[in-house]
């Protein structure tokens, strides 16, 4: 088995290889003058089990193409089978036609990453469970869940928790939760009037004197997360936390989340930590290094993966 790691979340790359106790392979990935992506793999591949290492978050374009060719210099090696693993899915968002003449863009990443070379594929919290029909070869999807529950634990009593979804599409995720925890479940309604900006209306459920937590897969704007926290207040909570799988956070999202009501947002380390979110004192990742590790142990010893979450 060889790890092999692009340039998009090396320290997650380092840390999964120190679980495995298995160096990264040695590899040179690099740009051109015009920014063409260029990949050279220094060790022989020939054979082997390989698992490249690549979340396609911003600069999203550049990484995902550093994935594909990748993929095309590993088959082109002579890899046996090559696993694209990539703990942020970019494009899962686009996952159906919003209006009319509208693309599906993530089943048109799908089709590159398999035309590319990939045998199978690893990731994290898909932002829709039927993305993993997109692809036409074995797709494993893990869950940040219990890496949550084993750190909500050491933080929260369990009988004085309220496990929130933002919205009625991120019910089945909260409801999973709040079953693993044994807490009560609350869900906000919101109205969306345009891309990226939401208005709060009500909440369906008893949050008042509750610690909440809300849980979802994709924290960008945070415009959702900081609404949801400030209605949450407003009808009595004790206090609010969030509990995201990718923190994209991207312009002025962690001045968002600072100023908000929020007591913590936590969030893996699917996307490094920008120097804001490193300095912000609300904000803090875990890592989900080690389930990764374990899943593609898994797969390169062929046992079951969904083991992990029973």
């Amino acid at each position: 088995m060889k790890i092999l790691s692009g340039n998009s979340n090396r320290p997650l790359a380092e840390a999964i290889s120190a679980y495995l106790k298995l160096p990264l392979t040695k590899a040179s990935i690099r740009r051109f003058s015009d920014m063409e992506v260029f990949v050279e793999i220094h060790e022989n591949v020939r054979g082997e089990d390989v698992f490249i290492i690549q979340s396609t978050s911003y600069p999203a374009n550049d990484n995902l193409m550093e994935l594909l060719v990748a993929l095309d210099a590993l088959k082109r090696g002579s890899a046996k089978r090559v696993t694209a693993v990539f703990p942020y899915f970019g494009y899962a968002r686009q996952d159906r036609k919003s209006a009319p003449r509208t693309p599906i863009s993530a089943k048109l990443v799908a089709n590159l990453i398999t035309e590319a070379g990939a045998d199978r594929v690893l990731t994290l919290d898909l932002h829709a469970g039927q993305i993993q029909g997109f692809f036409d070869i074995p797709t494993d999807n893990l869950y940040a869940a219990p890496v949550f529950i084993h750190d909500i634990g050491e933080k929260l009593a369990a009988n004085s928790i309220t496990i929130v979804s933002p919205d009625v599409g991120g019910v089945f995720r909260a409801r999973l939760l709040a079953k693993r925890l044994n807490a009560d479940l609350a869900i906000v309604d919101k109205r969306r009037e345009q891309a990226g900006v939401s208005e709060v209306m009500n909440i369906i459920g008893d949050v008042k004197g509750r610690r909440c937590i809300l849980v979802d897969d994709i924290v960008d704007s945070a415009g959702t997360l900081c609404n949801a926290a400030v209605a949450l207040m407003d009808g009595g909570a004790q206090s609010v936390r969030a509990y995201v799988t990718h923190g994209v956070l991207s312009g002025g999202a962690v001045a968002r989340v600072t100023a908000s009501p929020l007591e913590a947002l936590v969030t893996t380390d699917s996307i490094p930590a920008t120097e804001a979110v490193r300095l912000a004192h609300n904000i803090r990742q875990i890592s989900i290094a080690p389930m990764i590790g374990e899943a593609i142990r898994r797969i390169s010893q062929e046992e079951s993966v969904s083991s992990l979450f029973d």
